[in-house]
């Protein structure tokens, strides 16, 4: 049977959210993981125009 929510969160608890800088265009946003240094942090736009 598969749970919805995703992950072992269940849905009654809001999400954290870090805010970062969007590698690509410069934007701030808010993305669900906390950014590790050196790595790039994609907006949800330029993020949807990179998996295409």
């Amino acid at each position: 049977m598969r749970r919805s929510g995703g992950g072992f969160r269940g849905s009654s608890e809001p999400r954290q959210m870090y805010k970062a800088i969007c590698s690509e265009c410069g934007a701030e946003c808010e993305v669900p993981f906390k950014p590790a240094e050196g790595r790039p942090v994609y907006c949800r736009e330029c993020f949807a125009k990179r998996r295409r």
